[in-house]
């Protein structure tokens, strides 16, 4: 609904489709060293193409990245797609390799969305790991009292969340905000405020504010 009503393009999540065949590769029976690798292992063995393509390509341009997946990756999709038409009807419904294998079916559109440009990921790590503090805090205080609280703590979290995607140490920007924001009274002085305009020191360390 949101990518809908705002013109997104919505790109799916290679982690989450991996996980699910890690678990169903977890769960398969252990099997001697002559034997077959399971589905599931086939499956992660065609994902892990797809990641070392990315971490070869984490340095380049946005341009080049995308000539990458354009000339690497699409291939790599292709062979990927094709293995599981013809695999997934083979593998017993309601398996969780065969969940798995549905999944990435039903997803796939969303899932190779990110070979459109050279900026998108192969995964929405960045986005969870940016949203993980509302989810602890969300655990610690269960809900805001009241929608004005609610849109507070949003706020917060945004202005918080939005820094440090800029590479800003949060508490130096919040500070920053807070000591020149009363004199800001027009809208492009305000703007100088966004974290994208923001001088500031950069965040040394980003682990320790995931």
């Amino acid at each position: 609904q949101v990518c809908r009503e705002n013109g997104l393009t919505r790109i799916g999540c290679w982690d989450h489709a991996r996980r699910k065949f890690v678990d169903a590769s977890r769960a398969a029976p252990a099997k001697g060293k002559k034997g077959q690798p399971s589905k599931a292992d086939v499956a992660l063995s065609h994902i892990r193409k797809l990641y070392a393509v990315e971490k070869a390509a984490n340095e380049l341009s946005d341009a080049e990245r995308y000539r990458v997946r354009q000339e690497k990756s699409l291939p790599l999709l292709n062979a990927f797609k094709a293995w599981l038409d013809k695999n997934t009807s083979k593998v017993l419904k309601g398996s969780l390799t065969r969940k798995a294998m549905d999944y990435t079916l039903n997803q796939w559109d969303t899932l190779v969305g990110y070979c459109e440009r050279g900026d998108l990921k192969i995964s929405n790590a960045g986005a969870e790991n940016a949203i993980r503090p509302f989810a602890l805090g969300r655990k610690a205080w269960l809900f805001a009292d009241t929608s004005q609280g609610a849109k507070a703590s949003a706020t917060c979290y945004s202005l918080i969340e939005t820094a440090k995607a800029n590479g800003l140490e949060p508490s130096a920007y919040i500070h920053h905000v807070l000591t020149h924001i009363a004199d800001a009274v027009t809208l492009e002085q305000l703007e100088t405020l966004l974290p994208w305009n923001a001088e500031l020191p950069a965040l040394k360390n980003v682990a320790q504010y995931g």
